[in-house]
């Protein structure tokens, strides 16, 4: 276990309490806990009447877990892992905290051996009753004939054996996972599942399904809708029969959105939705794709709106980048189905790659692994798929392919072609870790705009400059446009031929062309982080590796990275960062496989 710290900016930071007595200034001034982390656990102390400042320290601890991504504190494990701060005795700690006035009045839950704040140990405790009250419920019933001629017409020959194995297992259960890494089919299983149950649905006289499909992103959404339109129309091209074509064809008109669309999106709160346990979506069937990016809280909030007869499908890789909010759900979920005797949910694991060329899939899968010295090796095979650059300076070897890639963006977007503006931006993804420093977003957005200077003798001093690359950070429900949707700054004509700009945008309903003071919450894209980069794909990727004492190098990064490219990936970072990297995971505690393993 790793203790992440800040280092404060100066005096003034503003991560730095003015007013912080004992242990707890001595933490926030090391780094350990920041000001908001002290405020909330100071004012829940007040609220409780709390005296026992060991208590009042543990609630900093949870509030700053969330903060970090995990849903509760391990004590013992955060005082291993910094042995030289002023912490209380560990081994009355927790003890002291389970009888503290903090836990009496609910404040803190003590519980699997950690400390939770007590919305987030409700909520872990929820999405575990309601998925073992849905495995309670009788299995869905199935026409064995229907279902038998489904399969072997939909997923044909010993080529889709796999696919067929997962989508049966899913037909036959009421809540699912499809798990497995890019390119094992994972939306083929999806069409081929959603075909399957729209033909069950017709051959027991039921009326159409109503299928809700989601992603936690904008992007995702725009992706999960063109991959599963190309893998229905294969399966309508098996599909000789009209009348089963009747029922296939319709699932092309559902259109894929975000989560927090589908839930329902209230102005009035970030955390809850308008649908709820007492106004039920109106789905039979709702499949979330890249589900390993869904948060606890979300998980909890999808539950409670399921009809308790629905169908829940959730679809992802288990070994990507989990939320950037608290909970690793998906992970979560896959090793407590893997290691419960009874579990609640069916688990369906894809493993055979058809997408990559070896190489690219040989890396992704020691990265998957665990085995530094297979990815050391993938990377110096002289595959023209993978390149692996480790001068210290990058920018000297990078300025070729960024600029080239930047430029072509430029050139398609002041001829005003957008079409051809947003594929040459889908064509290269420069993928950082960070925000800031040497290997960060800005940096290497700069960068990008000083070369396209140099190059073309254009300056781009404006915000809105014909060319840029757009990356939306947050949700505008006004205008449709949704965090991680992508576009460009196009030239265009007014229809009396005065020049103007549009700022054409990629999402889940396709391209949408805004004026740009339209859009509020956007960002530069000639670079961008791989936690944005989820659920997107490029036909190639450029990786910046942080230093190996960055917090962010973990194994999941490298490999969410990795596989983002369809084509090529070029990774940047000398040996001893990619070694790091591979022996690093995403830590984060968490007692819902143990809740779900217990079962």
């Amino acid at each position: 276990m790793i203790l992440e710290t800040f280092d404060p900016i100066g005096p003034h930071d503003r991560r730095l309490s003015v007013e912080a007595p004992g242990v707890l200034g001595e933490l926030n001034a090391a780094g350990v806990l920041t000001s908001a982390d002290l405020h909330v656990a100071r004012t829940l102390g007040r609220v409780a009447r709390e005296r026992d400042d060991d208590a009042v320290l543990a609630a900093a601890l949870a509030t700053r877990a969330v903060r970090s991504g995990s849903v509760a504190v391990d004590l013992a494990g955060v005082v291993a892992a910094s042995p030289g701060l002023p912490w209380p005795d560990p081994a009355r700690w927790l003890d002291r905290v389970t009888s503290s006035r903090l836990a009496e009045c609910g404040a803190l839950v003590v519980d699997q051996g950690m400390v939770y704040l007590q919305r987030y140990h409700h909520q872990e405790v929820q999405v575990v009753s309601d998925l073992r009250a849905r495995a309670e419920l009788d299995l869905p019933a199935v026409d064995e004939v229907a279902l038998s001629a489904g399969l072997e017409r939909i997923f044909p020959g010993d080529g889709y054996a796999e696919q067929r194995v997962a989508a049966e297992i899913v037909a036959r259960s009421r809540t699912s996972i499809i798990t497995g890494g890019p390119g094992t089919g994972k939306t083929t299983t999806v069409a081929g599942v959603l075909a399957l149950l729209a033909e069950q649905a017709a051959a027991s006289g039921q009326r159409p399904l109503r299928v809700g499909l989601a992603a936690p992103t904008g992007k995702a959404a725009a992706r999960m809708k063109s991959a599963v339109a190309r893998a229905l129309a294969e399966i309508l091209d098996r599909t000789p029969d009209p009348s089963t074509r009747a029922v296939v064809a319709p699932l092309d008109d559902v259109e894929p959105m975000t989560l927090h669309r589908l839930l329902g999106w209230r102005p009035d709160s970030r955390t809850r939705f308008r649908h709820d346990r007492t106004n039920h979506l109106p789905h039979d069937v709702v499949l979330v794709d890249e589900a390993s990016m869904v948060s606890l809280t979300h998980m909890a909030r999808l539950l409670e709106a399921l009809r308790p007869s629905a169908r829940l499908i959730l679809v992802g890789d288990a070994d990507q980048l989990v939320s950037v909010d608290a909970g690793a759900v998906l992970a979560d979920l896959v090793a407590g189905a893997e290691g419960a005797e009874r579990p609640p949910l069916a688990l369906a694991r894809l493993t055979t790659v058809h997408r990559f060329g070896a190489t690219i899939g040989a890396l992704a899968d020691s990265l998957r692994r665990g085995d530094a010295d297979d990815v050391v090796a993938a990377l110096s095979a002289g595959s023209p798929e993978v390149e692996w650059l480790t001068a210290e300076d990058p920018a000297a070897e990078l300025r070729g392919v960024v600029s080239r890639h930047a430029r072509a963006v430029l050139d398609a977007a002041r001829a005003g072609d957008a079409s051809a503006a947003l594929t040459a931006l889908g064509r290269h993804r420069l993928l950082c870790a960070h925000r800031e420093g040497p290997y960060g977003v800005r940096t290497w957005n700069r960068l990008a705009e000083t070369w396209l200077t140099e190059d073309t003798g254009l300056t781009f001093y404006d915000p809105m400059y014909v060319g840029r690359p757009l990356l939306v950070t947050a949700n505008d429900y006004a205008t449709g446009v949704l965090n991680g949707d992508t576009g460009v700054v196009v030239a265009s004509a007014a229809p009396d031929g005065t020049p103007v700009r549009v700022a054409v945008v990629e999402g889940a309903a396709g391209a949408q062309r805004f004026a740009p003071s339209r859009l509020g919450d956007i960002e530069t894209m000639h670079a961008m982080t791989i936690h944005k980069a989820q659920g997107s794909q490029a036909a190639e990727v450029t990786v910046l590796l942080p230093d190996a004492d960055s917090p962010l190098l973990t194994r999941e990064l490298f490999y969410t990275a990795v596989t983002r490219a369809e084509s090529k990936v070029r990774v940047v970072g000398p040996e001893e960062v990619v070694r790091a990297a591979v022996a690093r995971r995403v830590v984060r505690a968490s007692g819902l496989r143990q809740r779900l393993s217990a079962g």
